[in-house]
């Protein structure tokens, strides 16, 4: 009978040395819960983009949406 390849294969164990992404994450769960106040749910659902964004300096170039990016993305939301 052939061999039929897992669908579902289990990610490669990480490399020695490097952090698994879940123990890299979970050492930011405490600033973001203190720092911004996010709920656990928050923060699992965040995507690291959206932490590095949340952590970024306001004051630094590039840092932020403008209002009228904002305004743009919220009138995009409301119509689907």
């Amino acid at each position: 009978m052939p061999v039929t390849p897992d669908p579902h294969p289990l990610p490669p164990p990480p490399r020695e040395g490097k952090k698994a992404f879940a123990d890299a994450a979970l050492s930011h769960l405490p600033l973001a819960a203190r720092g911004l106040g996010w709920t656990p749910d928050t923060f699992w659902s965040a995507t690291p983009a959206d932490l590095t964004h949340a952590l970024a300096d306001p004051a630094a170039p590039g840092a932020g949406l403008t209002r009228a990016e904002l305004d743009h993305l919220l009138e995009h939301d409301r119509h689907g």
